[in-house]
C-alpha cells in the first residue's frame, strides 16, 4: 500500500503543466503579461491546482516565432503572441493588421469576436494552434518632430521608420508619405540624429523607451489595432481532460475581458503623461479620410488574406 508521501508524489506527477512564454517584460502593466498573470488567475478559480501554470516573460522560452513553431509541434504550451507573427503561419491574421479598419477598440472587439474572429481561429487550429483569446496590445499612434498629423496631406515629405512589411510599407505609401523600414534597435538613434523624422507605434512603447525625449508631436491616429493573441499548442490542449479542457477556454475567455479594460485604462492614462513629458497630442480631423485613402490595399491584400475575410471584417467594423 503506498504511502501518503507516495500518493502525493504521484498526484504531482499527474498534474498537467502549462509553460506560457511571451518576449516583453513581467511589468505590471504590460499587455502582454496581464494576459498570461489574467490567464493563470482565471483558470485558477476553476481548477484550482489540477493545473501548474508556470509564466516565463523576456523571451526565457524564446522569441515569439519559436515560441509559435514551438506550440504547432507540442514542445511549447502556451505564448502570447504578436499579431504580425500569427500571420507569417497563417495569413488571414493579416486582416488585424490593415490600416485603418477599427475606428475604436470596440469596433475591433466586435469583429474579433464575432465570425471574423471565429474563422480565424478554425484557421489557425488547422495548424495545430488554438486561439484562447484576442487581446488587447492598443492602437498604434503616429509620433514625429515635422508636424501634427491632422489630415493625410500632413504625412508628404515626413520620414517614418516602419516595419519591414508590406502592409506598413504600403499604409505610408498610400497616404503620401515616405517609409523607411528599420530594424528596431537602429530607431532611437535615427531619430534622435534626424536620420528619420518619426515612426508609429503605440502609446504603451513611446513611454516605455523613452521616445518623448526625441520626437515632440504624437498624433492619434489610431491607424492599426494592435491585436495580441493568447495562444495554446492544440497538442497540450488535446492531453488535457475534457472538464480541464472547457475550464482552459473559460479562462481564456475571461482573461481576454479582463486584459482588455485593463489595458484600455492603462492608454488613457498614458496618453497624459506622455502630455506632461512635453509632447504635444492631437486628434486627426477626418479619420475616414484616412481609411478612404488607404482602400485600394484591401484589394491588393483581398487574395493573401481571403476575400471572404476582408468582406466581412469590412462588414462587421463599419
Amino acid at each position: 500500500m503506498p504511502t501518503l508521501a507516495q500518493s502525493g508524489d504521484a498526484l504531482a506527477q499527474a498534474r498537467p503543466t502549462i509553460k506560457i512564454g511571451w518576449t516583453t517584460s513581467d511589468g505590471a502593466q504590460d499587455p502582454y503579461a496581464m494576459a498570461a498573470h489574467y490567464f493563470k488567475e482565471e483558470l485558477a478559480k476553476r481548477v484550482g491546482e489540477r493545473i501548474d501554470v508556470q509564466l516565463f516573460a523576456n523571451r526565457a522560452l524564446g522569441d515569439e516565432r519559436p515560441l509559435l513553431d514551438g506550440m504547432r509541434l507540442g514542445t511549447v504550451d502556451m505564448g502570447v503572441i504578436t499579431n504580425a507573427v500569427i500571420a507569417q503561419v497563417e495569413p488571414a491574421y493579416q486582416i488585424n493588421d490593415m490600416p485603418f479598419l477599427f475606428s475604436d477598440a470596440a469596433a475591433a472587439q466586435r469583429v474579433l469576436d464575432g465570425q471574423v474572429g471565429q474563422s480565424l481561429a478554425q484557421r489557425l487550429a488547422t495548424k495545430g494552434v488554438v486561439n484562447l483569446g484576442y487581446c488587447e496590445g492598443g492602437f498604434r499612434q503616429m509620433i514625429n518632430n515635422t508636424r501634427p498629423i491632422v489630415n493625410p496631406a500632413d504625412l508628404r515629405g515626413v520620414k517614418f521608420r516602419v516595419l519591414q512589411s508590406p502592409i506598413y510599407v504600403g499604409m505610408y505609401t498610400a497616404l503620401g508619405g515616405t517609409a523607411v523600414p528599420m530594424a528596431w534597435g537602429e530607431t532611437f538613434t535615427a531619430v534622435q540624429q534626424g536620420a528619420i523624422d518619426g515612426l508609429e507605434i503605440p502609446l504603451a512603447v513611446i513611454d516605455a523607451n523613452k521616445y518623448y525625449e526625441v520626437t515632440k508631436y504624437l498624433s492619434m491616429t489610431n491607424h492599426i489595432y494592435s491585436m495580441i493573441a493568447l495562444l495554446m499548442s492544440k497538442r497540450s490542449h488535446d492531453r488535457l481532460a475534457p472538464d480541464l479542457r472547457a475550464a482552459v477556454q473559460e479562462a481564456g475567455t475571461a482573461a481576454t475581458a479582463r486584459q482588455r479594460t485593463a489595458a484600455a485604462t492603462n492608454a488613457r492614462a498614458l496618453v497624459g503623461s506622455l502630455a506632461q513629458h512635453g509632447m504635444t497630442v492631437n486628434e486627426v480631423a477626418d479619420p475616414a479620410a484616412f481609411r478612404r485613402a488607404v482602400m485600394p490595399m484591401y484589394e491588393s491584400f483581398r487574395g493573401a488574406i481571403g476575400a471572404d475575410i476582408v468582406r466581412d471584417a469590412l462588414a462587421a467594423a463599419g
